[in-house]
C-alpha cells in the first residue's frame, strides 16, 4: 500500500501532515496532540515539512498556526522533489563512470581461447549488444535470415543504437546479407538502419546469395554464432561468443572473396 514515506516523508512528518489535514489550522502543540508526534520533536517536524512546502504558517498569531497545503498539490511537490532527486543521482553516477572509465583500463588482450553461450531470446541479445560494445575496430555483420538484429521492436533499436556508438567510436561497420533478406526487412528497420547508419563513410551494406550462416565477427578475434530454433529456423535460440583469433582469421578469410563480390546496397 502506498504511503507519504514512499515519496521520502518520515514517519513523524506523514503522521503531521494527515493530521493537519484533518484538524485545519491548528496549533503545535495542538497537533502534538493529535498527531501522536512527542512535543519534543513537533517543532522540527512541521519545519521540515514547510521546507516541503506541505505546509504553511501563519506568524501572526500567537501562538504560531499552521494549515496544510491541498493533497493534490502537496503530492504534485513531493514528486516534483523525487524526479530532482533522481535526476540528481543520474548525473552523479553518468559523473562516476566517466571517471571511472579513465581508471579501469582494460589489461592486453589474452590470446587464449574463450567462449560462452547464451541461451534464451533475451540473453542472447544481452549477449550481442555487449559485444557490439566492445569492438574497437571493426565489426563484420553476415545474415542470412531475418534474425534478431532486424527485429521490428526494441531489439532492432539496441542493434542500431550500439552500431551507431561503434560508429562514434571509428569502428568500421560492415553488413553483408542475402538479397531475399531485403525485400523481408520491415520498412521501419530499413528506415532506422538508412538514418542512423548510413550516413556514416565507415558503415556499408553489401549482398551475396553465398552467404549461408548468422554471425558477427569483431576485431578480428572473436566470432558471434547465431544458433537457430531447431524448429524455426527464423527464430535465434543461443548465440556462442567464440574468442580464437585463428579461428576468427578463418572466418575472415571466406569472407573477404564473398565481400568482394558482393553488390552494394543503399538502404
Amino acid at each position: 500500500m502506498a504511503s507519504l514515506r514512499d515519496l521520502g516523508l518520515s514517519e513523524y512528518e506523514a503522521r503531521a501532515y494527515r493530521a493537519l489535514l484533518k484538524t485545519g489550522p491548528t496549533t503545535a502543540k495542538e497537533l502534538s496532540r493529535v498527531s501522536d508526534v512527542p512535543m519534543g520533536r513537533i517543532y522540527d517536524v512541521l519545519n521540515s515539512i514547510e521546507t516541503y512546502n506541505l505546509v504553511r504558517s501563519q506568524s501572526a498569531s500567537r501562538p504560531k498556526k499552521y494549515v496544510a497545503v491541498e493533497p493534490q498539490t502537496a503530492l504534485d511537490r513531493l514528486l516534483e522533489d523525487k524526479k530532482r532527486e533522481l535526476e540528481e543521482k543520474a548525473n552523479q553516477y553518468e559523473t562516476i563512470v566517466d571517471d571511472l572509465v579513465g581508471e579501469l583500463e582494460t589489461a592486453e588482450p589474452v590470446e587464449e581461447t574463450f567462449w560462452t553461450a547464451a541461451v534464451g531470446p533475451e540473453e542472447t541479445v544481452d549477449l550481442l549488444v555487449e559485444r557490439l560494445a566492445a569492438a574497437d575496430d571493426r565489426i563484420i555483420m553476415v545474415a542470412a535470415t531475418l534474425s534478431q538484429q532486424f527485429d521490428i521492436d526494441m531489439v532492432g533499436d539496441l542493434i542500431v543504437e550500439e552500431l551507431s556508438n561503434a560508429l562514434e567510436r571509428d569502428v568500421t561497420v560492415s553488413l553483408l546479407m542475402r538479397p531475399e533478406l531485403v525485400d523481408s526487412l520491415p520498412e521501419s528497420v530499413g528506415d532506422r538502419y538508412r538514418l542512423q547508419l548510413a550516413e556514416h563513410d565507415q558503415f556499408s551494406v553489401r549482398t551475396s546469395a553465398n552467404v549461408s550462416g548468422t554471425f558477427e565477427l569483431i576485431d578480428n578475434s572473436e566470432v558471434c554464432i547465431e544458433v537457430p530454433h531447431p524448429l524455426n529456423a527464423k527464430d535465434t535460440f543461443a548465440m556462442i561468443d567464440l574468442k580464437d583469433r585463428e579461428f576468427a582469421a578463418n572466418v575472415r578469410s571466406e569472407f573477404d572473396p564473398r565481400w568482394e563480390d558482393a553488390e552494394p546496397l543503399n538502404l
